[in-house]
């Protein structure tokens, strides 16, 4: 059950770094925009798999921290324009939780694996 918590988590943060250019108001900016788009999309399906297949799919589950810092480095190495604060705190932010959701996957996925 706490694995299912943390997969509906990292699917909604996925979800919401995919949407947050236009939340936030940054989607002038090109490719901070498509950065956001397809890295949210990533992890929420990542989520959905380590959701619905968690037995087959925990071996990819160190991924998600990946992508998760990955978004929080990406404004300063993909620059769609000049950098906001409200970019980087979305960026920041979004990317933390995505990398502590991401960790907590990783670490369930470690513990059942002992456990088989």
């Amino acid at each position: 059950m706490p694995a299912h918590a943390v997969d509906g988590m990292t699917f909604l943060s996925g979800l919401y770094l995919a949407i947050s250019p236009w939340v936030v108001g940054f989607h002038t900016r090109n490719t901070l925009t498509v950065n956001n788009l397809l890295t949210g999309i990533a992890v929420a399906m990542l989520a959905v798999g380590l959701a619905s297949a968690f037995g087959r799919t925990h071996g990819v589950a160190w991924v998600v921290p990946i992508i998760g810092i990955w978004t929080i480095i990406a404004p300063w190495v993909v620059r769609g324009g000049a950098l906001t604060t409200s970019t980087l705190i979305n960026n920041v932010v979004a990317g933390a939780l995505i990398t502590v959701f991401g960790l907590g996957a990783t670490g369930i996925g470690m513990m059942s694996r002992r456990r088989s």
